[in-house]
């Protein structure tokens, strides 16, 4: 499942394994929105008529390549960005998610193979959309799309999506994902912003601020917002080698 919508001849020209694939849901978070980015698919039907739509970065693996290893290339390619947060989430194997004819044609038309069946190894990975290199993503045909606004997608990549969000969301309540998708430096108000888009909800503020500042791995800054026309709030970073370092005793937050 190629990350550009390549033609036959491109990806026929590397050897892969055409039954096993790796798809990325890449949530980004900008403007007080959780997004995700998908990359534009290009299909002939068998009318010849050309067609566009959207569908998750993914690839086939090569047959010397780790899944994680694939995992990683195509976020670099996508985004610019190594050595971001990624974890694999669940496998997608139903002998039928590859049954519409549009994605058997797709298939055919960028490889040069008639492939029925595939099983997908799916990842989330979290980056703050900012650091992202937006050259990378205009030549993939990549963009970024709000995750209530999702069209319908190619094979089960809907469906991919879905289950990514719950896996961040179990993941949020449990350890502090959240940080890779805020700039160094951020307020107890965008942190909690991130959290109730994210969680889907609305939470104190009161209770919010008790619970993330009684954390060890929260540091205030000696910096306030400027030029905002409320009170300038402080600003805080995630101490990433205090919670590495204490988060045996990490309990989460049962929010």
């Amino acid at each position: 499942m190629s990350t550009a919508g390549s033609s036959a001849e491109k990806s026929s020209a590397r050897s892969i394994n055409p039954h096993i694939s790796v798809d990325c849901v890449i949530f980004g978070f900008s403007t007080n929105q959780l997004k995700v980015l998908l990359i534009e698919r290009a299909y002939t039907d068998e009318s010849g008529n050309r067609h566009r739509d959207l569908k998750l970065p993914g690839d086939f693996i090569t047959p010397d390549e780790h899944l994680d290893r694939a995992a990683a290339r195509i976020l670099e390619e996508l985004t610019g960005l190594h050595d971001i947060y990624l974890r694999q989430f669940e496998v997608f194997g139903h002998p039928n998610r590859i049954s519409r004819k549009i994605d058997l044609d797709w298939l055919l038309e960028t490889t040069g193979l008639q492939i029925h069946r595939v099983v997908t190894t799916a990842y989330y990975a979290l980056i703050n959309i900012s650091e992202s290199n937006r050259d990378f993503a205009i030549k993939n045909n990549a963009r970024w799309i709000h995750i209530s606004r999702i069209p319908p997608l190619a094979f089960d990549h809907l469906e991919i999506i879905r289950r990514g969000l719950k896996h961040l969301q179990e993941a949020l309540r449990n350890e502090p994902v959240g940080f890779e998708l805020l700039p160094a430096k951020f307020t107890i108000r965008q942190l909690q912003t991130l959290y109730e888009v994210i969680l889907d909800c609305k939470l104190d503020n009161r209770n919010f601020r008790k619970k993330v500042l009684g954390t060890r791995y929260l540091v205030q800054l000696d910096e306030k917002q400027a030029g905002v026309p409320h009170k300038p709030a402080y600003f805080y970073r995630f101490d990433r080698n205090t919670y590495m370092r204490d988060r045996k005793d990490y309990i989460g937050f049962n929010f």
